[in-house]
């Protein structure tokens, strides 16, 4: 597991990924608690979220009338993170793997994605790393991420809502609207 100065050190690297126009590493979906599976494609939709996924059934933030909160219908987790922290253990479950900039500045809160046929849209709501997250990957992982000067980075990724329905293919780019 990393450590807090081998993950700063790692800052220079991470800030410098693409800002746009980068092509999926990896498409992962939850179809239920603890499984990943890795598709060439996907199915999206405003209403059902990623076919085949937990999200309807099983989201871990809901809104207050007990529906699920659209806010978290795809995840995108930078390739760099990714493979800095996570390394060989488990996937941790996010939808899209891409180098990709994922700051506050590069990708601000309503910026559109055209990702395949389908279009997210950035939201507010930080990802700021589950219990899992520590549990996984180390408390100098989480912490890196909840760091002050960290929060606009957004280094655990992005989590976007499905505005435009559509497919995804691991071959698609994600281009800024």
């Amino acid at each position: 597991m990393m450590t807090m100065d081998g993950l700063d050190a790692a800052l220079p690297h991470i800030l410098s990924a693409p800002k746009d126009n980068v092509a999926i590493d990896i498409l992962c979906t939850r179809p239920s608690f603890g499984k990943r599976e890795y598709p060439e494609h996907i199915e999206v939709s405003p209403e059902g979220g990623i076919k085949d996924e937990r999200w309807l059934k099983h989201p871990w933030s809901r809104l207050e009338d007990g529906s699920p909160n659209p806010r978290i219908q795809v995840s995108i987790l930078p390739k760099r993170v990714f493979e800095l922290v996570v390394q060989d253990r488990l996937h941790p479950g996010d939808t899209i793997i891409a180098d990709i900039d994922t700051s506050a500045e590069n990708l601000a809160v309503g910026q559109q994605l055209q990702i395949g046929s389908a279009v997210v849209e950035v939201t507010d709501l930080f990802n700021d790393a589950c219990v899992k997250w520590k549990v996984r990957y180390g408390a100098d992982a989480k912490d890196w991420i909840v760091k002050p000067e960290n929060i606009d980075l957004r280094l655990r990724g992005v989590l976007c809502k499905i505005t435009q329905a559509g497919i995804i293919n691991k071959t698609d780019r994600i281009q800024k609207l």
